[in-house]
């Protein structure tokens, strides 16, 4: 029997929706939104059953095996003011699996330097805003000193402004850098180093509304804000494994390789929800899935301009992952420039391998080379590689190969968020979930969990339930 069929047929004979009985939801995804969403739910006495068309749960944050090393599809990292996600890191009991920096310390190489490669760092003092960046920005290499003092003006600019404001939304981060007194040198050596990895576009690509939301969070709200955590076990450990023990103690009803083909109002004011063979019935559905495949699940009526959903762009991230018969970089990870380089993570252990080293080079905005063959990627990125760590001269590349993401994240253009829609839609009881509906963060884990917790705040007002206090806990942490 499929997972699907099992799906259905332990629903068949369940109360209807609205009847004496328990509240029932669906939810439509196994992404960290889905999952957050069932969680909460679940935890405020909900009967859910949650729905996800791949094998696993994680959805673009996952592992796999390649021999015998297991791999994340993507290296994926998230800052200490990421409050919801951290929230999600505790409710499944991974907080211990990714760990935060006791204080922010990014290493940032520079290879095209005339005098040779230069190392720079990004890190904090034990300073309030804005003095704790203070020491790094005066010392900063890679800057001359008109241009870090051009930078410090930018970022007292940054700071008045609102994110929320829909007139930023219009414009992009570039120009008003650019207005701003940032030399091209600056852009790239301290404004995109940090935005093309949080945002997946480079600053002229960007909606200044999301870049400012970015900068003035991550950087000009608390000192400790912008430290950096990442999993120190494979991805799927957390976001399948430990999430899936969370659903199934919270009670959920969790089915993988089950694809839903229709949701709609059923005759009785609920609603059904098809999977191949059968019909499940809810009280509410949560649809926590990418935003093409929500417009084709939609029900007439559901959003006022549903065709917006369809303009909201997608972005690319391609990861390189290069296996080396000895350890070739001391530091857990590293930020490059002057190199098509841009941050290289050590997953040795993460990933099980025993002898060598293994390292993923991250390349978010990766639009020109997200379909260029393996053996193309091979000769553009090891040269590299060498380029920016010496120890990799020599060593002997014992595998190459790549993970490609086409639609990693939304494209965070000027003039997404008017597209972006919020949880609730005009149809009672449907509700959206997902990094790319209006979070006020771009696409990141972030933003899907802040989704998850969305949507099901509003579906638990309505089936008049109250909400969990410790789903909202993050709240008062942030």
């Amino acid at each position: 029997m499929s997972d699907g069929s099992r799906a259905a047929q332990a629903h068949a004979g369940a109360p209807a929706p609205g009847t004496a009985g328990r509240r029932t939801a669906v939810v439509v995804g196994g992404g960290l939104a889905g999952i957050t969403a069932a969680l909460a739910l679940a935890d405020a006495g909900v009967g859910v059953t949650l729905l996800e068309g791949r094998p696993r749960l994680g959805g673009l944050a996952f592992s796999f095996r390649r021999g015998d090393l297991t791999v994340d599809n993507g290296q994926h990292v998230y800052l200490r003011c990421c409050t919801a996600y951290r929230w999600f890191l505790d409710r499944i009991e991974g907080t211990a699996l990714a760990p935060l920096q006791d204080r922010l310390d990014v290493p940032v190489v520079d290879v095209a330097r005339p005098e040779g490669r230069r190392l720079g760092r990004l890190r904090r003092d034990p300073l309030p805003v804005p003095l704790h960046l203070g020491r790094s920005l005066a010392t900063y290499p890679h800057l001359s000193l008109a241009e870090r003092a051009a930078v410090g003006r930018a970022a007292l600019a940054l700071k008045g402004l609102d994110p929320a404001d829909p007139a930023l939304d219009d414009q992009d981060f570039g120009g008003w850098l650019a207005a701003h007194g940032q030399s091209a040198r600056a852009i790239e050596a301290l404004w995109d180093l940090v935005g093309v990895a949080t945002l997946n576009a480079v600053a002229g690509d960007a909606s200044l509304g999301l870049a400012a939301m970015v900068f003035k969070t991550g950087l000009l709200s608390d000192p400790g804000a912008a430290d950096i955590g990442w999993a120190s076990v494979p991805l799927g450990e957390l976001h399948d494994r430990l999430a899936r023990k969370a659903l199934d103690s919270a009670g959920v009803r969790t089915e993988v390789r089950t694809r839903v083909t229709s949701v709609s109002h059923s005759e009785n004011g609920g609603w059904s929800v098809q999977v191949p063979g059968e019909t499940l019935a809810a009280d509410a559905v949560v649809l926590a899935v990418p935003q093409r495949e929500t417009h084709g699940l939609l029900p007439p009526g559901a959003l006022d301009a549903p065709e917006r959903l369809l303009r909201i762009a997608t972005a690319p991230i391609l990861n390189v992952h290069v296996v080396y018969d000895r350890p070739v970089l001391a530091r857990p990870f590293l930020a490059a420039l002057g190199t098509p380089v841009q941050w290289v993570f050590d997953r040795t252990d993460a990933s099980g391998l025993r002898e060598g080293q293994y390292l993923a080079v991250s390349q978010s905005a990766a639009q020109d080379d997200i379909d260029e063959p393996v053996s193309v990627l091979r000769e553009r990125y090891l040269p590299e590689l060498e380029r920016l760590i010496p120890g990799t001269r020599g060593a002997v590349v014992r595998d190459f190969f790549v993970t490609r993401e086409r639609t990693a994240t939304f494209a965070p253009t000027p003039g997404v968020g008017r597209l972006r829609p919020g949880a609730r839609t005009k149809a009672p009881g449907l509700y959206l979930a997902g990094a790319w509906t209006a979070t006020g963060w771009p696409a990141t884990m972030e933003s899907a969990v802040r989704s998850g917790v969305s949507a099901a705040d509003a579906a638990l007002g309505a089936l008049g339930r109250p909400r969990p206090a410790r789903l909202f806990a993050f709240e008062e942490a942030a």
